[in-house]
């Protein structure tokens, strides 16, 4: 007991380094799974892909198969996603965290079986997975 008396600094000093570390895990929303478990999802079948990047981000790559509805247009338009409200939905960002704020908003319209893929478009890559990319270049009418 003494210790700690003579030594609260150091014990306040130590708790709130500790907190400091695990507030990032602490404050993510919702349910989040692995790339591995993503992939599994996926190879179930019926599981619903939707990348809450800006539109320029999704067209440098992608998840196969992924819908790209932005996180600001997000809420009006879960109209879109209403058909699979009971399946799974796998929400993509760039590295995890506007996925979190996206289940927030899956969550409240309804949306029960909606996950985060942890580390985002980010981990996907670093683990060698397929990414799709679409050219936003419009044709050209030259010959």
């Amino acid at each position: 007991m003494k210790f700690i008396i003579d030594h609260i600094f150091l014990l306040a000093i130590v708790i709130l380094s500790g907190g400091a570390l695990l507030w990032p895990l602490l404050s993510m929303r919702g349910k989040r799974a692995t790339v591995l478990e993503v992939t599994q999802l996926i190879n179930r079948g019926k599981t619903i892909i939707v990348d809450v990047r800006a539109p320029e981000e999704f067209a440098k790559g992608h998840l196969p198969d992924a819908k790209n509805i932005p996180l600001p247009e997000l809420a009006k338009r879960t109209g879109e996603l209403e058909k699979f409200k009971t399946r799974p939905i796998v929400v993509v960002c760039q590295k995890g965290s506007r996925s979190a704020t996206a289940l927030a908003v899956l969550s409240k319209a309804g949306f029960t079986e909606a996950t985060s893929l942890e580390g985002g478009i980010d981990e996907w890559s670093k683990q060698g997975l397929p990414l799709k990319t679409l050219s936003l270049a419009k044709p050209s009418l030259a010959k």
